[in-house]
């Protein structure tokens, strides 16, 4: 190590927070590539006695540096906290699983009993939750309270695989007489789906000691919602439910409403831009009236609710003594019911407890034309729930063994319908566009009409939305891609400036006159992306346009945080 990188690191590490137990390197932005990069961290970790929490955040560890360590906590018996988010920045997805593994190995081996592990904001998707897996099934982990993997980029995958390692840690700690007691889960911005999220409620139902559940962001629709309710309902002790921007409808907020009934500690609420409509806030004003007398917050913003319904919540609260703030903001009110609303609270001296209504979306004129809207809506999401559950057999379907199907005498496969090019665009899946056979990238190429901007964007954006980490789905996206962007943008005619403009339109990042309606996730384009810049194809003049649209500030990219930074780091190093 250079002398002037010795003297840097001396003067990070002399801004270390030693006390109560804790060593922190928080924000030190140190740069833990080697065992020599890692010496002077591991000298204060060996020389510190009684160390119960060590904060690694804001620093970035590889491989070799975690395995040292790693080294060092082993003699450390009475640590307890482990503050590690964000601590891998810069470094590959191979890289984090094996420095968890190391730095877990570690903390089994040296008979710690942890009560908190952060490790949050460290991008390590599905294969990450491979690394800390072990740790959560064995014993440093039977103590454990508080589980926070905020922004992990963990996905279906890594959901199952920590719901697994939660069962499996219950059933041993409770083999042992001292069943896990996991007081709070944080999960948000994962893109669990509902996959992942009826996983982990499984994992709670038979923990049952959650107080705080926080699962904002993570694309969960109501089946999902609904085996959430089912598991809050046999946690008794729960207090704050976070589900902040996943998809209610009316079908999970009923079902949540129902839970809440049970719930008697519940202080926090937060259900805000979950599309709960009107009949869902009245379940929940209803449950909101029956009971919860500990309620601080109640937060139903952004979820599309009309003036009466939104009344019936003001009434609700009437008796809260407790509540501290209702959040109705971005509704259906109308300046009339905006009015109504605040005098209904003001005849409970509540007038104090209701937030901003600086973004209600005015009232809707005509009702019954947007119930009946609604109703299509949740139509189609059943068709589309059916027609997932269809594939799903037939995927099982074909995984029988040749054997199997020979053995099988008494019936006649089915065999699946024909799909085209126009049926893949028009109702997209993965399912879909494998059947469309290993010419499927030519024959998408050759039936867009690269001419047109918008529908290159729009064939773009179909091919993207069923992107997935499973490598045959995946190796098929960026096939098709290449081939449709290679022959739109070597054509002549081709406008590169007018495609990246309606592209970040869609997307929702650049506001157009028209009234386009943004794709409702941006993951699988951020992904697609994130391959396309790096082909010969495209201009590296739209790199510094693109590079500055999915910087700004953005909801909808915060949802895609993994996404979002793989696209970035790209970007960065071309």
């Amino acid at each position: 190590m250079a002398s002037e990188d010795i003297t840097k690191l001396a003067e990070s590490l002399a801004k270390t927070k030693v006390g109560g137990g804790q060593l922190s390197f928080k924000g030190q932005s140190l740069k833990l590539n080697t065992a020599e990069d890692a010496e002077e961290v591991i000298k204060q970790i060996e020389e510190f006695d009684g160390l119960e929490a060590l904060c690694l955040e804001g620093n970035t560890v590889g491989v070799e540096a975690a395995k040292v360590i790693a080294k060092a906590l082993e003699k450390k018996s009475e640590l307890k906290r482990c503050h590690w988010s964000d601590m891998f920045t810069g470094r590959l997805r191979s890289e984090i699983p094996p420095a968890l593994i190391s730095l877990g190995d570690a903390l089994i081996t040296a008979g710690a009993q942890l009560v908190e592990l952060d490790l949050s904001d460290n991008a390590f998707g599905p294969d990450g939750v491979r690394g800390f897996e072990a740790l959560l099934k064995g014993p440093a982990c039977y103590s454990l309270q508080e589980l926070r993997l905020n922004n992990c980029g963990m996905g279906i995958g890594g959901g199952k695989i920590l719901a697994a390692a939660l069962k499996e840690c219950h059933r041993k700690s409770s083999a042992q007489g001292k069943p896990l007691a996991l007081r709070i889960f944080v999960a948000g911005r994962n893109r669990l789906e509902n996959d992942g999220a009826t996983a982990l409620a499984e994992a709670f139902g038979i923990v049952g000691t959650l107080e705080e559940v926080h699962m904002p962001q993570n694309g969960i629709n109501h089946p999902g919602i609904t085996a959430l309710a089912q598991a809050f309902a046999v946690n008794p002790l729960l207090k704050v439910i976070n589900l902040n921007d996943n998809t209610f409808t009316e079908k999970g907020a009923i079902a949540m409403a129902e839970t809440l009934k049970a719930l008697r500690q519940i202080e926090v609420i937060n259900f805000g831009d979950c599309l709960v409509r009107s009949k869902g806030a009245v379940a929940i004003a209803d449950a909101v009236k029956e009971g919860l007398h500990k309620l601080k917050e109640l937060n139903l913003s952004f979820c599309e609710i009309k003036r009466d319904a939104a009344l019936t919540v003001a009434e609700a609260i009437e008796d809260k003594a407790e509540l501290e703030k209702l959040d109705l903001n971005g509704n259906c009110l109308g300046e009339e019911g905006c009015e109504q609303l605040q005098e209904i609270l003001e005849g409970f001296n509540m007038a104090a407890v209701l937030g901003s209504l600086s973004d209600d979306e005015g009232e809707e004129e005509d009702d019954e034309e947007e119930e009946e809207e609604e109703e299509e809506e949740d139509d189609e999401e059943e068709e589309e729930e059916q027609h997932q559950l269809k594939e799903r057999g037939q995927e099982e379907q074909e995984s029988l063994t040749p054997k199997n199907i020979i053995d099988s005498q008494d019936s006649t496969p089915v065999p699946s319908p024909p799909v085209d090019v126009a049926m893949f665009l028009a109702f997209p899946s993965p399912e879909k566009l494998l059947r469309l056979g290993p010419k499927c990238s030519m024959l998408i190429a050759q039936q867009t009409d690269t001419s047109d901007v918008e529908k290159v964007v729009t064939t773009l954006l179909r091919i993207s939305s069923v992107f997935k980490d499973e490598a045959p789905v995946k190796t098929a996206v960026h096939e098709t891609t290449d081939a449709l962007m290679r022959k739109a943008f070597t054509s002549a005619t081709f406008n590169s400036d007018a495609f990246i403009t309606s592209l970040l339109i869609h997307m929702g990042l650049l506001k157009s006159e028209e009234k386009i309606k943004a794709v409702p996730s941006l993951y699988g384009i951020l992904m697609t992306l994130n391959h396309m810049v790096q082909q010969d194809y495209f201009p590296k003049s739209l790199a510094p346009v693109l590079s500055a649209f999915v910087t700004k500030p953005n909801r909808a990219l915060d949802s895609c945080s993994f996404a979002r930074h793989m696209l970035l780091q790209t970007l960065h190093q071309l």
